[in-house]
């Protein structure tokens, strides 16, 4: 039994422990600057939607970047488009939030940078480096989805949203992927969610990812 005294401490609670691990693995595990740079603007976004009314300000979204280097405990190595916080922040004050009613995003549990990443995916020439980058994204948004919901989401579900965020201009190869197998979350919660097989047990953990 997994209890909480077990866990690691949490840094920013407001956040809670999914986002905490998701900084864990982003900070050691995504070997590649350019991979975890895009994991890490994903990341932001996610913690946007623990608080959905967050106005989409400059001062906000530095805030929320200086709380992911701070989860990391400022081991984070990624291109922030701002500068990077030192310790000494924590003995600052905590900004305070400016809010926003207005949020008109098609699927906003995924955040906006999904479909920045499939705007770059549309823009790729390379049909291998398209595909791959469907994939990544489609890992990406059921990272998310398991995040905040306990049952799973279908692979071709997630396939169709991604063609309808694109708005019919990226060719996904749907035979290739599903046929294959490659969705599959990036992070796991293993303390919420049985495992649906015995022999992967950490079978993933320090494989490299493509993108």
């Amino acid at each position: 039994m997994d209890y909480n005294t077990q866990r690691n401490h949490l840094i920013l609670r407001e956040y809670g422990r999914n986002v905490q691990k998701l900084v864990d693995y982003i900070t050691h595990e995504v070997d590649d600057k350019d991979q975890r740079t895009r994991y890490a603007k994903a990341l932001i976004e996610m913690m946007k939607q623990i608080i959905p009314d967050l106005k989409d300000t400059k001062e906000n979204l530095q805030k929320l970047w200086d709380d992911l280097f701070i989860i990391s405990k400022f081991e984070l190595d990624v291109d922030s488009p701002f500068p990077k916080p030192s310790p000494d922040t924590l003995e600052k004050k905590p900004r305070k939030v400016e809010y926003n009613q207005h949020n008109h995003m098609r699927y906003r549990h995924y955040g906006v940078n999904i479909e920045l990443l499939i705007q770059e995916a549309i823009d790729m020439e390379d049909p291998n480096q398209k595909t791959e980058a469907v994939v990544y994204i489609a890992r990406l948004m059921k990272t998310f989805y398991m995040t905040w919901n306990k049952d799973n989401i279908e692979d071709n579900v997630l396939l169709e949203q991604i063609e309808k965020l694109a708005g019919g201009k990226l060719d996904i190869d749907r035979d290739a992927i599903l046929g294959k197998n490659l969705i599959s979350p990036l992070y796991r919660d293993k303390e919420n969610r049985p495992s649906s097989s015995k022999g992967s047990k950490g079978g993933g953990k320090k494989k490299k990812r493509k993108y």
